[in-house]
């Protein structure tokens, strides 16, 4: 046993309290003990904390070892006790035992407290771990629930989603700056975006959302945010971005990595409530071996980190113990859903990298997120947009969604950037389009994957055997596990998640297409 023991031994005779030290000290059993002979002594000595293992005399002036168990087994149920005694009887034995004592050693046998106090701390120490592991359980069987009950609305959500911010930003598209209605608008499509950021983060957490990795650069993601993650902190908040110089390239989901970096600034914000400042700063590093050592999910090699820093409360290391546990909050009731953390950590470690946090009360706090550097180039996709005119053509689409919504505003997107858009409601009834359709050849098909009679899979398998050079684009509202079996989730296949923006639309369409 490494451990120093913390012992609060009720004993009035302290000659018997040093023999009881000499003892332990001999059988390698490294103990501080302190002797304590009242009932307020103890109750004092047990509400400081720290104590390890209680050791009582069977009999004392004021007190009884009886009366210290029950005590102890009512407020503090896993501390261990021992009731020392120098009379023997079976019935006292028995007494104590049923009490809730660990071990009762008479005083002419002293020589086996050492194996009762070892096993007693083993006992702990198994408590304690079933404990851990039975709290893994029920934290995966709480994911799992949170998952099912995810995945059973995702999809009709995510159509409405699409819905309310399609026509929102068609809707802003004509209209002129600073006026009351774009405001209006405006404030529509972002609080579509804070529910489908929600719903985002309840399918990462339950690990249900669809996950597209791609070869991106950090800074762009920071530079497309920032306008974003100006609108979430207050005007008494300044915030600085601090790019990496030549950047190294990280494999991750944009998306996913968006919401990481927007969680960590609100909830920076959120512990400055008077004001303050947060920063945001990119840089290579590389960790070695004993920085891998030490710190859980950390693997050496080269890496790209995104920081977080804010100069707000700070936390005690209590909080940072339970910061990445699910539904923890700090927050009063109705302000947090205790999820942005434990979101960010489950997307971060989904990507090969880990979170560091360091934090000071009243001293602000810093997140470090570390990603595994790779030597791929830029996926073309994940390459920062530009402002402009939405890319539009003259080819022939075909675009196939069985929800009507999603569906009419999908095709007046298309149709307003020049596409001929043929439709249809399931994959049967776009294999009768596609066969009687007499124009100029259909380039791509749109289609949702999961949709009543046939669904976009089989659609697309039977247009391929009949249009080899046809191009496809998967979309759902669906989570992961609901399509993965379709085969739209395999490595080369095109696919959109719900909700989409038009802007999105045209961008994919329009890559896809040349």
């Amino acid at each position: 046993m490494t451990k120093s023991l913390h012992i609060l031994y009720l004993e009035d005779d302290l000659n018997d309290a040093e023999l009881v030290r000499l003892t332990l000290q001999a059988a390698g059993i490294r103990c501080e003990i302190t002797c304590l002979q009242d009932r307020e002594e103890f109750i004092y000595a047990l509400e400081q904390g720290g104590v390890d293992l209680v050791i009582s005399d069977s009999v004392l002036p004021h007190f009884d070892g009886l009366s210290a168990v029950a005590m102890v087994r009512e407020r503090w149920p896993d501390l261990p006790v021992i009731l020392v005694s120098g009379k023997s009887g079976e019935e006292l034995a028995v007494d104590s035992l049923k009490s809730g004592a660990t071990d009762y050693i008479l005083k002419e046998h002293l020589s086996r407290l050492p194996r009762a106090v070892s096993r007693a701390m083993q006992e702990v120490e198994q408590r304690v771990e079933r404990r851990r592991l039975e709290s893994h359980v029920i934290e995966a069987q709480k994911m799992e629930v949170i998952g099912q009950l995810v995945s059973g609305v995702a999809h009709d959500f995510n159509n409405i989603l699409a819905v309310i911010i399609g026509y929102s930003d068609l809707i802003t598209s004509d209209l002129v700056q600073d006026t009351p209605l774009r405001r209006y608008i405006e404030e529509i499509r972002h609080a579509s975006e804070r529910a489908a950021g929600l719903t985002r983060q309840l399918l990462v957490f339950g690990r249900k959302e669809t996950v597209q990795p791609v070869v991106l650069d950090l800074n762009g993601v920071v530079n497309d945010l920032n306008k974003m993650l100006g609108r979430l902190v207050d005007a008494n908040i300044e915030m600085e971005t601090i790019p990496g110089k030549r950047l190294g390239h990280i494999r991750a989901d944009p998306g996913h990595i968006g919401q990481v970096l927007m969680n960590m600034v609100v909830n920076a914000r959120d512990a400055m409530p008077n004001g303050g400042r947060i920063t945001i700063a990119t840089s290579n590093v590389r960790l070695d071996e004993s920085y891998a050592r030490a710190h859980k999910g950390a693997t050496p090699g080269d890496h790209v980190m995104l920081s977080v820093s804010d100069t707000g409360t700070g936390m005690t290391d209590e909080v940072k113990g339970l910061l990445f546990e699910a539904f923890f909050t700090t927050k009063p009731a109705g302000k947090g859903t205790g999820l942005g953390l434990a979101t960010c950590q489950t997307i971060v470690q989904q990507s090969g990298g880990h979170i560091a946090v360091s934090s000071e009360l009243g001293r602000g706090s810093t997140f470090k997120i570390y990603f595994p550097r790779v030597a791929q180039p830029l996926d073309v996709t994940a390459r920062p947009l530009q402002p402009g005119p939405l890319p539009g053509g003259a080819e022939t689409l075909l675009f196939v969604e069985d929800e009507p919504s999603v569906r009419h505003l999908a095709c007046s997107v298309l149709e307003n950037l020049g596409y001929e858009v043929l439709s249809a409601s399931n994959g049967k009834d776009a294999l009768h389009v596609a066969r009687e359709h007499k124009g100029q050849p259909i380039r791509l098909v749109v289609t949702d994957v999961i949709m009543p009679l046939m669904g976009g899979k089989v659609m697309a398998e039977w247009l391929k055997a009949t249009f080899p050079n046809l191009k496809i684009l998967f979309t759902s509202g669906y989570t992961d596990d609901a399509i993965s079996h379709h085969g739209v989730l395999d490595t080369g296949v095109e696919f959109l998640p719900k909700p989409y923006t038009p802007a999105t639309l045209a961008r994919k369409v329009r890559h896809l297409l040349d």
